[in-house]
Parts: C-alpha cells; sequence; structure tokens
C-alpha cells in the first residue's frame, strides 16, 4: 500500500512580517548590542561585540541566558562572582537593569534605514499586510514603533515576545499575526529579518524567509562606517554574511529591504502564475 500527499498553495503573498532594530530602523542595529555590552560590563563581565550580537533577534531575556551559557562569559562571570555560576535569579535581575539601559538608548536609534518607508507604503498600497515583530518587550517596542511612524513608516501590526508565549526562534509572533489578520496558509507569509533568529522563526512557521546581510546584525555597522569600508573588505564581510544566512536555511538574503519587493515577485511568479 503506498501513500503520496501532495499540497501546493497556489496564491500570492499576502502578509510580509519584518523585523525593526537592523531591518527596518537602526541600520547595524546598535542600540540593543550596545545595550548588553553595558549591562554586563555593569556585572564585571566583558563580553565582544561579536557575542552581544550572537543571539540577536531572541526575547532580551532569553538573549541574556544564551550569552551567560557562552563558555567564555560563564568563565567571566565566575571570575567576577568569586566562582557561583550565574543563576535564573541573576539573569532576572540582569534582565531587569537591562530594561533602562535599553530603553535610554533607543530614541537615539531610531532613524528609517534608507529606502524602506517607501517600500512599506508601497507594500500597503499593493494591498499587503505588513506586521512589525521584535525582540525588544512591549514598553521598548513601542518606542521603536512609535518614532517609526512619526517618520512616515506604518504598520497594521506590532507584535512583540510579550505578546505570545515565547518569542523567537519560535513561530508564534508569526502565528499571532496570521490570526490576527486572518491570513493563512503559511505559504502567504513572507517573514524579513537580519538575524538568524528571525530566520529560524520563519522556517518553524512554514513561512517564506528572506535575510538582511547589510543594514542589521549580520554585517553589525552603522551606515557611516559601512559606507567607510573598502569596496573588497565590503564585499568579503558580505559573503560571509550572505553565507551564514544561507546556510541556516533563508530561502532568499538581500542586502537590506529595499531588495525585497523583486523578491516577493518572484515568490508570486513561483507559486502563482498567471493568478
Amino acid at each position: 500500500m503506498s501513500f503520496r500527499f501532495e499540497r501546493k498553495y497556489v496564491g500570492k503573498v499576502k502578509l510580509i512580517i519584518t523585523d525593526l532594530a537592523g531591518t527596518t530602523v537602526d541600520y547595524g542595529s546598535c542600540a540593543p548590542a550596545g545595550a548588553f555590552i553595558e549591562m554586563f560590563q555593569r556585572q564585571g563581565v566583558r563580553v565582544t561585540d561579536a557575542q552581544a550580537r550572537g543571539p540577536m533577534g531572541m526575547h532580551k531575556r532569553d538573549h541574556i541566558a544564551t550569552m551567560v551559557a557562552m563558555p567564555a562569559i560563564a568563565q567571566g562571570w565566575r571570575d567576577a562572582h568569586n566562582g557561583a555560576d550565574c543563576t535564573e535569579a541573576d539573569i532576572d535581575r540582569m534582565y531587569e537593569e537591562f530594561i533602562p539601559i535599553q530603553l535610554e538608548a533607543l530614541p537615539n536609534y531610531g532613524r528609517a534605514i534608507p529606502g524602506v518607508i517607501e517600500t512599506l507604503r508601497n507594500w500597503r498600497r499593493d494591498g499587503y499586510k505588513v506586521v512589525a515583530t521584535t525582540g525588544y518587550n512591549n514598553e521598548m517596542m513601542r518606542v521603536v514603533v512609535d518614532g517609526a511612524t512619526r517618520q512616515g513608516m506604518e504598520f497594521d501590526l506590532a507584535l512583540c515576545g510579550g505578546d505570545v508565549p515565547k518569542g523567537r526562534p519560535a513561530p508564534w509572533m508569526i502565528f499571532r499575526a496570521m490570526e490576527a489578520l486572518n491570513i493563512y496558509p503559511a505559504e502567504a507569509v513572507v517573514k524579513i529579518g537580519d538575524t538568524i533568529a528571525d530566520i529560524d522563526s520563519g522556517l518553524n512557521a512554514g513561512a517564506w524567509t528572506i535575510g538582511v546581510a547589510k543594514t542589521g546584525n549580520m554585517l553589525g555597522l552603522p551606515q557611516v562606517d559601512v559606507a567607510r569600508m573598502s569596496p573588497d573588505e565590503l564585499s568579503g564581510r558580505l559573503e560571509d554574511a550572505y553565507a551564514k544566512m544561507y546556510q541556516a536555511g533563508a530561502h532568499f538574503v538581500v542586502d537590506g529591504v529595499e531588495d525585497c519587493p523583486a523578491i516577493i515577485d518572484r515568490i508570486n511568479a513561483s507559486q502563482c502564475g498567471a493568478c
């Protein structure tokens, strides 16, 4: 006895879900990286920019927990705390200390990434629903979204990890957006983000995923520093960023959000044809 089941969605993309820092605002995703470094410094533990960026995209408490599990940081914690390991209570305390550090920094890093406002405006004009999801908590998200709105950016919905049982890489924010806007199936959804956690959450939801390599966490540099790089250095670093996102399973990788409309056209053509 044999059984064969094949299902293919025939239709266009309906919902575009995009990250905030490093994807739509805050070129280089500098606000969260700097806040993690400062918070750990206050605990007597030195962390590098690469270590701070590794878990980027996760809910910020989960991000801290992931960092303290890194062998080098775990040892740094023991060195600074008389040999004691970091506990869940320590993580809770650090998260509470992190919140005001991050909130203070956010207004300085809210500028829209070039091309994003126009791209989102065009998508909504063309009938797509556009949702923002983030690893920030609700208070942080509101600061960022309000700042983006003042610049002309509009979202149909904004969600953070606190709105669902678990943040990225779990797919729950994506499913919550689909439920709230009555959009399905997952093949009608595109998830865009600048972190591996973004890619993971999209794949876990069964959605299309587009990685952003240049404007966010993967390159990890503000726009002015990117502009100063030699073409060869920039090309090499972007090649590495693209490779990491493809290795994580991204369906597509681009430099930034303004490159995504052509990708969505390709997705529509692949699963819609002449519809």
